[in-house]
């Protein structure tokens, strides 16, 4: 019961957040402005994250006792949230946020998982009975490398109205199945509560969108799934059940590794904004942003489900 009045509270919160924050956004000018790369026409409020940030930490605080997964969600959220709200007012008065700033940000984010105790220790044999325990600097780099991936991941995806929300609900609902299997109660709450968040977001940002998260919201959901896959089922992973949390979040992990290709082949910058992302290249082929969502969240589904069948076959 713990679990599912975690899932009402974050989603109540935050469907009573986003209209206010929503307002505010519009009161400030704080929108996102259309562009020739953007799919949208009208100017949007970008404040959605800070409600789904809210949400989750807000949850998380009611619900879960002094806990280093805590600490790290809440030092690194809201870092990340900050710096997302930089972001977004420059573009906001259509003007580029540097990238450095960002991307000293997002590294030293990554450290703070580390400095918490929460870490990938090392990988074991499927038996489980053969571990190559990683030492606590290669095991840091690891576990930095994942959040920083997955920071940026998610960013990456949030181009459609709904994508990166509903793609997160999906992967937040894997991970709090994973922790439930795997008994850990802190993890599966945090992936509760950020399925609650972004569901109740997603009334709001589904196409036609009202609201969209920003950078704020979009790295700070990012860094949240990476933390909560390590402490549940990361740590220390056999070689098998490394695909869980690889599986859950397939969608973001493959489009990124497909944009990337595609950069390399064209010969442009890895960190320029661009239009190659999968849901772009779907809607191009002549499918509506409804479409095209959705087809991506029925291979974020068939993602999930795998994963969970390996976990099982595992426990």
């Amino acid at each position: 019961m713990m679990y599912l009045y975690a899932l009402l509270f974050s989603f109540a919160v935050v469907l009573v957040l986003v209209p206010v924050v929503r307002q505010l956004a519009i009161r400030q000018g704080f929108v996102d402005r259309p562009t020739r790369r953007k799919i949208h026409v009208q100017p949007v409020p970008l404040s959605g994250g800070v409600a789904i940030f809210i949400g989750v930490i807000g949850t998380s605080f009611e619900f879960m006792n002094d806990h280093a997964l805590f600490r790290t969600l809440i030092i690194g959220g809201t870092t990340l949230v900050l710096i997302g709200l930089i972001d977004d007012y420059f573009k906001s008065r259509n003007r580029e946020f540097p990238v450095w700033p960002r991307l000293i940000i997002y590294i030293s984010v990554a450290l703070v998982p580390v400095w918490q105790g929460i870490a990938i220790q090392g990988v074991s044999s499927p038996s489980s009975v053969a571990m190559i325990h990683f030492s606590p600097l290669i095991g840091g780099l690891v576990t930095m490398i994942w959040v920083f991936a997955l920071i940026n991941m998610l960013n990456f995806i949030d181009g459609v109205d709904g994508l990166a929300s509903g793609v997160c609900v999906i992967s937040s609902l894997t991970l709090f199945a994973a922790s439930l299997i795997g008994n850990q109660p802190s993890t599966a709450l945090v992936a509760v509560a950020l399925a609650g968040s972004c569901l109740a977001f997603l009334a709001y940002n589904f196409h036609p969108a009202r609201i969209f998260m920003g950078d704020a919201g979009a790295t700070f959901l990012g860094y949240t799934l990476a933390v909560t896959a390590i402490e549940g089922t990361l740590k220390g992973a056999t070689i098998l059940s490394l695909s869980v949390p690889l599986l859950a979040m397939g969608v973001p992990i493959l489009d990124t590794a497909i944009v990337f290709i595609r950069r390399l082949i064209e010969g442009k910058g890895l960190h320029r904004a661009d239009n190659l992302h999968t849901h772009h290249s779907l809607m191009k082929w002549g499918l509506t942003q409804v479409q095209t969502v959705s087809f991506i969240y029925l291979i974020a589904a068939v993602f999930s489900l795998l994963s969970i069948v390996v976990l099982l076959v595992l426990h």
